[in-house]
């Protein structure tokens, strides 16, 4: 291979905002504000930024520039589908919440599929055709591969979940905290007078499951009770909790559970039915999200409940700042969930 072609090869791959951003010094941000609302830069930044584009020879994608000035109207989301055997609908009520809120603007969602295994599958299409105004991503719990995707391409988005392999990320989140919602399910039981409390949650790869996890840890080591031995994970599948309930309660002295998801918690109400152990008298039970399943169970299943008609308002507002080309106030925000107490986790009910 002579060195012309060596030179050619390097430059196959055409240079990305990402690339500006690195060589600049500069966040994605400050290089999206150089080619879209310069005045916010400080000259000798925007003339850094604008040197390193000219010298690179960086085009911004088209169809995100058309993305940014032609407006259809429509807000893309990428819909996934329910798992078997589970009872949790929580994007339902999202999704609901978020069409409710967006109309209010004159927005709609438009919903798209992707391959499972491709968190990207899907996005490329609607950028490319321009069809919509702009994106929420909220599968974040597999990583955010289409945030760097969306941003590389100036494509205008917000993010229900908040980036968890990049804490310093530029873009607009929204998220619900977990870990302190573990954290007042188990402060409930122990109020109720549980010591012993066991955690069903899901794998250690699940980096929602182990925010959740730490909550419960956290509320367990303030008391001063021993958690050896009281966590455990599985998938989120009703007769997998309900086999694992059946394992704790071999031990008397496990009285309480609190759960990563409703799934999970209807999990424990059968093995509870199974014994003849009657819930919140005998054992008390707390789930995850505050599913329709949690509410119609018997005999109620106290779960805690992420603010979604907040959170849909949030990213409504945000994008609204983001198609503006306005500043955003706060990159991430973290919204605080809240327990419903139903008879499940009540010993006076």
């Amino acid at each position: 291979m002579t060195q012309p072609d060596v030179q050619r090869g390097r430059h196959q791959v055409p240079p990305t905002l990402a690339t500006v951003a690195d060589e600049a010094g500069v966040s994605r941000q400050t290089v999206s504000n150089a080619l879209n609302n310069p005045d916010l830069l400080r000259p000798e930044t925007l003339e850094r930024v604008q040197s390193v584009i000219e010298r690179l020879g960086y085009s911004p994608n088209r169809a995100a520039r058309q993305l940014r000035t032609r407006s259809s109207h429509l807000i893309g989301l990428r819909f996934e589908p329910a798992q078997e055997g589970t009872s949790n609908a929580l994007m339902d009520r999202f999704l609901h919440s978020l069409v409710e809120t967006a109309s209010r603007t004159g927005h709609h969602v438009l919903l798209f599929s992707g391959d499972p295994d491709n968190p990207l599958d899907g996005y490329d299409d609607l950028l490319r055709s321009t069809a919509v105004d702009a994106f929420v991503v909220t599968d974040t719990y597999a990583g955010t591969p289409q945030s760097v995707f969306l941003e590389e391409r100036g494509a205008p988005f917000v993010a229900f979940g908040r980036p968890w392999d990049e804490p310093d990320a530029d873009h607009a989140w929204i998220d619900v905290d977990g870990a302190h919602g573990a954290r007042i399910a188990t402060e409930h039981l122990l109020a109720e007078g549980h010591r012993r409390i066991a955690w069903l949650g899901w794998e250690r790869s699940s980096r929602i499951g182990q925010d959740r996890r730490s909550g419960w840890q956290s509320a367990m080591h303030a008391a001063g009770e021993d958690v050896r031995g009281l966590g455990v994970r599985l998938t989120d599948n009703v007769d997998a909790a309900r086999m694992r309930a059946h394992e704790l309660l071999q031990d008397p002295s496990v009285t309480g559970f609190v759960c990563a998801s409703d799934t999970l918690g209807i999990g424990v109400l059968h093995a509870c039915a199974d014994r003849g152990l009657r819930p919140g008298t005998d054992i008390g039970v707390v789930g995850f999200d505050d599913s329709l399943a949690a509410q119609v169970t018997w005999p109620g299943l106290t779960s805690v409940r992420q603010p979604l008609e907040q959170v849909a308002v949030e990213l409504v507002r945000i994008l609204h700042l983001v198609l503006a080309h306005k500043q955003i106030d706060t990159k991430g925000q973290m919204l605080q969930p809240a327990l419903v107490v139903r008879r499940s986790s009540q010993r006076s009910g």
